[in-house]
């Protein structure tokens, strides 16, 4: 058994993503032998504590190591570390609202300012965002057809108000694309997002382009949107992956509290 082998029957029969392969590998660094022993398995995890990685990336690292142990059949398993639990970063309902007010002038702007849009109306990552070409978008139906996580299409539906802006951009190729029809670096994209949230007068939150996720998210849940249909929106393999959104804000709470007080 060896990480070559792992890798290559993951990549040919189970024909998981590139980006998929490359975690594999980076994962796989770390671990300094192809049949680790408990203590390699715990050398393993204390050499990224050491290192300064934390609880959730140490995690991300663990699953990988951990389906490569099942694989080769061994009974060993490295115990996930307890992460801490953390407020998800969104945007302000304020910010939210300056960003669709928002009056975008020029090619750039324009589709930076469509991209938003798209991100808070869907609650599709960035980089389904980015994929997205002309054929995936049904404007009689209101759908998108997103390729999400581990190649899984998704069928995620957007809003009329969406819909008018997307009539005026669909052209050819891919959605959001480069004027050469290349596909835009999300790295770019996250870029011109907190020059644009600057320019609005308000720093972006922390995780910025996942965070339109989380707020979408959020937002569905304050609207009465049930957790099993958000799940199938979002492309999560579990429940569990959406019950993190079930964590209102503070506000959320207060307003409950105020309901149901015997003092109120």
């Amino acid at each position: 058994m060896s990480f070559a082998q792992f890798i290559k029957e993951r990549k040919y029969l189970t024909n998981v993503t590139p980006a998929t392969i490359e975690w594999y590998r980076q994962s796989f660094a770390w671990l300094c032998t192809e049949s680790p022993s408990d203590a390699d398995l715990k050398d393993f995890v204390l050499r990224m504590r050491e290192r300064g990685l934390k609880a959730t990336a140490c995690n991300n690292r663990i699953r990988a190591v951990n389906a490569y142990l099942k694989w080769t059949g061994s009974p060993l398993r490295v115990s996930k570390l307890k992460e801490p639990q953390r407020v998800l970063p969104t945007f302000s309902q304020t910010q939210v609202t300056m960003l669709v007010r928002h009056k975008p002038k020029g090619f750039y702007q324009r589709r930076l300012f469509l991209i938003v849009l798209t991100l808070l109306d869907t609650g599709c990552r960035i980089s389904e965002v980015l994929g997205l070409r002309v054929q995936d978008v049904d404007l009689e139906n209101l759908l998108l057809t997103v390729n999400g996580k581990g190649q899984k299409q998704r069928k995620v539906p957007f809003s009329f108000e969406l819909r008018k802006h997307l009539c005026k951009s669909l052209t050819q190729g891919l959605v959001f694309g480069t004027r050469h029809g290349r596909m835009l670096d999300r790295h770019v994209v996250l870029r011109d997002v907190k020059l644009l949230c600057k320019r609005l007068g308000f720093d972006p939150p922390a995780r910025t382009l996942h965070s339109f996720r989380h707020t979408f998210a959020l937002n569905y849940l304050r609207k009465g949107g049930s957790v099993f249909h958000l799940q199938k929106v979002l492309g999560h393999s579990s429940l569990e992956m959406t019950r993190c959104y079930a964590n209102l804000m503070t506000e959320d709470l207060q307003a409950v509290h105020q309901r149901v007080s015997l003092l109120a």
